[in-house]
């Protein structure tokens, strides 16, 4: 079995991230851990597959692959960049990130 990769979360503290483990459970065992001491309240979780927005993060470096993200939430701009949900996200090794507050949902206009 793979050593666990190590997430660190931008003023916030550390956790430990299994392969195939979706960097939100991770998180959220290391806040239950009081591993997460800065965080100025609870980690922030929805739905915890892509599609409510409120897990956003920003990947500062390391790599990762993703699962299908709402582009409501995380547009292919967004994601270029590094924004990502941490429910949709695995660590391919040692991440660094910083958690972001969630966005508004994006409406499309409509056409008439």
């Amino acid at each position: 079995m793979p050593a666990p990769y190590k997430i660190t979360v931008e003023n916030a503290g550390e956790a430990t991230c299994y392969e195939n483990e979706r960097v939100l459970v991770a998180l959220e065992r290391a806040q239950g851990f009081g591993r997460l001491k800065n965080l100025p309240r609870k980690l922030p979780v929805g739905c915890r597959r892509g599609g409510c927005g409120v897990c956003r993060a920003r990947v500062l470096s390391g790599n990762y692959r993703t699962d299908p993200m709402s582009r409501a939430h995380v547009s292919e701009a967004d994601e270029a960049v590094g924004l990502v949900l941490s429910c949709a996200i695995y660590a391919l090794g040692d991440l660094s990130l910083r958690l972001e507050a969630p966005q508004p949902h994006k409406q499309t206009p409509n056409i008439t």
